[in-house]
């Protein structure tokens, strides 16, 4: 019999371990991995949940249908049904929170520009361990309440950013438009911008569903004391309001504002406004949803215990025509 096939056969086998041991390295750069170590792939974007995005502001609103249009974005994304409401009454958004809980929904977004308010309705949440996100308004008392995380910025960082760019272009007396009584957020914006102006700041108080009302407060006031030399305004209608209020009465004080709007970024654009403070608010309606659904399908929580941040940046002539094409999308 012969056997030289045999025993080159178990050389080769002895050559074929010993480089499998030796080589280990090689080995598995060449060999293909098995099933059981392939990377987990992503939750597949079908039956992604059901979320109420619930804020302080019906939807028209040209700030806050921008979040409405991040949130839907989000949703289709995730093949998540996304339920955008929204009511300046406190209690009324807090019926609306107490329906979604009703309705065992799989997350809450909602925004406290009155916290106290929807303390009770937010805490039904959270003990029907339905998820909770906040954005925009209500930053300091998010963790107290039981949210996950909280989405949007510092009113108080804001502010005092916008002060100091309104100190470098030469305000030495701010007239600060509060448009909605009860809205803690707005104080800090002016509270900020105080601290770090330099000058003096005066607030006034409008009713920011009447520009009418806004116009003429802002007219009578600027002609009534011609040493204000600024207006900070705090969203995008009242900015178009204080603007037009200021060619009437002939003042040369500094427009700046909060928040973008189509208009306000022409206007930037025109230099009839410094510059707008941008919270990004697209991101406010887009991340919480997305944060929901990382919650629902790999109990992902994302910030720590520490709020995530979508501003300030700013919106300057420098770089308004950028940005006014993105707004023509409804994503600025």
């Amino acid at each position: 019999m012969n056997r030289t096939p045999i025993v080159l056969a178990l050389l080769g086998a002895l050559t074929l371990t010993g480089c499998s041991a030796g080589g280990g390295q090689e080995a598995a750069a060449t060999a293909p991995a098995p099933a059981s170590a392939a990377p987990p792939s992503a939750p597949a974007p079908t039956g992604g949940g059901n979320f109420a995005v619930i804020t302080h502001a019906a939807p028209g609103d040209a700030f806050w249908d921008v979040v409405k249009n991040g949130a839907e974005a989000a949703g289709k994304q995730y093949g998540a049904t996304v339920t955008y409401q929204g009511d300046g009454d406190a209690g009324k958004q807090s019926q609306l929170i107490d329906q979604a809980v009703s309705q065992k929904v799989d997350g809450i977004v909602v925004s406290m520009a009155n916290p106290d308010a929807l303390k009770e309705s937010i805490g039904k949440a959270v003990a029907a361990k339905i998820p909770v996100i906040t954005i925009n308004s209500g930053l300091d008392r998010s963790k107290e309440f039981g949210a996950l995380t909280h989405v949007g910025q510092s009113e108080d960082v804001a502010g005092r950013g916008a002060g100091e760019q309104l100190k470098a272009a030469g305000v030495t007396k701010l007239l600060c438009v509060i448009h909605e009584a009860g809205n803690v957020g707005l104080d800090q914006r002016c509270k900020g911008a105080e601290a770090t102006l330099g000058g003096s700041v005066e607030r006034l108080q409008v009713d920011g569903s009447n520009q009418a009302d806004v116009s003429s407060k802002v007219t009578a006031r600027v002609q009534a004391d011609q040493s204000i030399n600024g207006v900070l305004a705090l969203n995008p209608g009242v900015a178009v309001a204080a603007r037009d209020a200021l060619k009437d009465a002939g003042s040369k004080a500094k427009l700046a504002t909060f928040d973008l709007s189509g208009d306000v970024v022409t206007a930037i654009k025109d230099g009839e406004i410094l510059f707008a403070v941008d919270q990004q608010q697209y991101l406010q309606g887009y991340l919480p949803i997305t944060f929901l659904y990382l919650y629902k399908t790999n109990l992902n929580t994302v910030g720590g215990g520490l709020p995530v941040n979508t501003g300030p940046g700013f919106v300057t002539k420098d770089n308004a025509e950028q940005v006014a094409k993105l707004a023509e999308s409804g994503t600025r």
